[in-house]
């Protein structure tokens, strides 16, 4: 097969023919070099980065498992705390039942009128039963 001759291009002298061609693809492996070496940086700063936030969320996960074992602490023992109250009320109650049962008695055998107060049920009523009104915080200080 016959070459054809190619006309050459304005501004390029007919000797250089052969090395237009093989200046592209010069150019173009070297264009096709920095596009990958960017896209290497690019992937490299990326996992770079993604490992830094990875780190991060770690930390903050681990502050936030902290905090959550600290709290479920914290209700462990109010909750203990206020089992305790409960049943010394309980127990109270009995007590101040057990007290009114005498006045009674004392009623009925001296005859004398006495004030005796109706005893609210805690646990029917727990808003009616009388409490000190101390704030939240001098509760856990006791």
């Amino acid at each position: 097969m016959a070459s054809i001759p190619r006309k050459s291009s304005p501004g390029s002298n007919g000797g250089s023919q052969p090395a237009i061609p093989d200046e592209r693809k010069r150019k173009r492996m070297q264009s096709n070099r920095e596009s990958a070496r960017r896209s290497r940086m690019k992937k490299q700063k990326q996992v770079e980065d993604l490992t830094g936030e990875l780190s991060r969320l770690q930390i903050a996960n681990n502050q936030l498992l902290q905090s959550i074992g600290a709290k479920e602490q914290a209700f462990v023992q109010v909750d203990n705390m206020n089992n305790v109250l409960r049943a010394q009320a309980m127990e109270l109650t009995d007590r101040l039942r057990s007290l009114n049962s005498v006045l009674q008695i004392v009623e009925e055998v001296s005859g004398l009128a006495m004030d005796i107060p109706e005893i609210p049920d805690p646990l029917l009523k727990p808003w009616e039963f009388s409490r000190p009104a101390l704030p939240v915080a001098d509760m856990f200080l006791c």
